[in-house]
């Protein structure tokens, strides 16, 4: 042994580092974890992708709380406002251009009445279907339209998953990579994508073309959930949660058909005789058959017995079996029990706010990948096109000032307690917490919506003559009873 050998660590055994690992174990307890192999995000996906978006398109049809899920994504997501644009460009010496900016709005308003190339959808509305579309069936597709459909020139078609071909794989002759339908450079950036002319379920068409077009990644959005820096495409939201929700329907069902039978009282005749020797009121294949009626009693014929059948359902464990099994859905989708259930049973006003609190959370998040994936690429594309084409009378080179001025304003959420939140916020403000910009984000506005709105009111019932006990920000508004009666003034014209 040298010298330095002294000083080495022994090398382990491999039992021995099974065992610092507890999730390696692959004894008799843990023989039928299927863990599945060390595949790309890609190889693993690609097989199970179509079931996948089939089966979740399934349970939001079919599956009450599938269909709850996909419905608050879209309430708590979007609402009924939508995420709207507010531009905040300022000018050389640093004050907002507020005339630019109304400008900019009230174009891309105008451009939102009427945004998708068939004419069929809303600002908001086109929010909603591709939010509901990538939770449902883990990506969307956006095609960047530049048309004159609209004085704008530029329109937007959102396109079904089906569309990018999962089985198109392979090279091109520029040495590209297409995987899973994408095209894509060295450094895996897509350069183009390889769609279906036509749905490939498409069964309203005799023969849909399944022939491929080339669409340039510059006029595509693909929007997903990356959980891998491998993965292309997006998996279903509620792939990990599908498994108990088929389950949890599958045993409500069974336990509905059994409480249905265990309703209906019946009974079988037993008898040790010959069957020939008794008919009954019918015979069906020489069975006796009786016809009961509520508070009705028969006598049994010599040598019959009667046995009951009277299965004991629905049980008393189905309740407590159902909550469990909804609040692994629940985790699994990334929501709470109570929301998900639309079950306040039990609950108090701390649980509840904190769920509450925990769901806002997520609502955020989400909110910020429609704005980052949806909102914040299409204005831009409409602002080139809108100022390309003189729709709207900004010159071409302030594209850059307004393009990266885009505030986003999504939904806002009521309180749980307004009372308290309000003092809160009260407390914030005058600790210098908070700002007004913090507090007039909850309510989906900004500072400078919250001060023309409070101009234009007070300017409105100075004019009509009308006067309030309010008195926002230290202002002091008198009241009625601390001066005397006044006639109102009437103003014509």
């Amino acid at each position: 042994m040298s010298f330095w050998d002294r000083f080495r660590r022994p090398k382990a055994s491999p039992r021995r580092l099974l065992r610092n690992y507890a999730g390696a174990n692959t004894g008799r307890l843990f023989a039928d974890w299927l863990a599945g192999s060390s595949k790309s995000a890609d190889a693993e996906l690609r097989p199970a992708l179509r079931t996948l978006r089939e089966r979740s398109r399934d349970l939001e049809r079919n599956s009450d709380y599938g269909r709850r899920f996909i419905e608050m994504i879209k309430s708590n997501v979007i609402g009924s406002q939508g995420i709207r644009l507010q531009c905040r460009a300022r000018t050389d010496g640093g004050d907002l251009d507020v005339p630019g900016n109304d400008l900019v709005e009230s174009a891309f308003r105008t451009w939102g009445q009427d945004c998708s190339i068939d004419g069929r959808l809303t600002w908001t509305q086109a929010q909603s279907l591709f939010v509901q579309t990538v939770a449902r069936d883990g990506e969307c597709l956006v095609r960047l339209l530049r048309k004159p459909t609209n004085p704008y020139g530029f329109s937007i078609q959102i396109i079904e998953a089906d569309r990018l071909d999962e089985e198109m794989n392979g090279k091109t002759r520029n040495g590209e990579v297409i995987r899973m339908g994408i095209q894509m450079s060295e450094w895996e950036r897509p350069t183009a994508y390889w769609l279906y002319k036509d749905h490939p379920g498409a069964s309203d068409l005799t023969r849909p073309e399944l022939d491929h077009i080339e669409i340039p990644a510059d006029e595509m959005l693909h929007a997903f959930r990356k959980d891998r820096p491998s993965q292309h495409r997006g998996v279903p939201w509620m792939s990990t949660a599908m498994a108990r929700m088929r389950l949890l329907d599958v045993y409500e069902e069974s336990e509905v058909v059994a409480s249905r039978i265990g309703a209906s009282k019946m009974g079988f005749f037993t008898s040790e005789l010959d069957p020939e020797s008794y008919t009954g009121d019918d015979l069906d294949e020489h069975t006796p058959v009786n016809e009961v009626s509520p508070g009705q009693f028969e006598q049994l014929p010599p040598g019959m017995d009667f046995k009951e059948f009277a299965p004991d359902h629905p049980t008393s464990a189905f309740a407590d079996f159902s909550k469990s099994i909804l609040r692994g859905i629940a985790s699994g989708l990334g929501v709470s029990y109570v929301a998900l259930a639309n079950n306040l049973e039990g609950v108090s006003y701390s649980s509840v706010r904190a769920g509450e609190m925990a769901d806002r959370d997520h609502w955020k998040m989400i909110q910020q990948f429609v704005i980052d994936e949806f909102c914040t690429p299409i204005y831009r594309a409409w602002l080139q096109s809108a100022m390309t084409t003189g729709a709207l009378a900004l010159p071409v080179n302030k594209f850059d000032k307004f393009s990266q001025a885009a505030a986003w304003t999504p939904r806002s959420f009521p309180y749980v307690d307004p009372q308290r939140e309000m003092q809160s916020q009260i407390l914030g403000l005058k600790s210098g917490v908070l700002s007004l910009a913090d507090v007039q984000a909850h309510y989906g506005r900004d500072v400078e919506e919250l001060f023309t709105q409070l101009n234009q009111e007070a300017t409105l019932a100075a004019g009509m003559g009308v006067d309030y006990d309010f008195a926002p920000y230290g202002r002091q508004v008198s009241t009625f009873m601390n001066e005397p009666e006044q006639q109102p003034t009437t103003q014509e014209g």
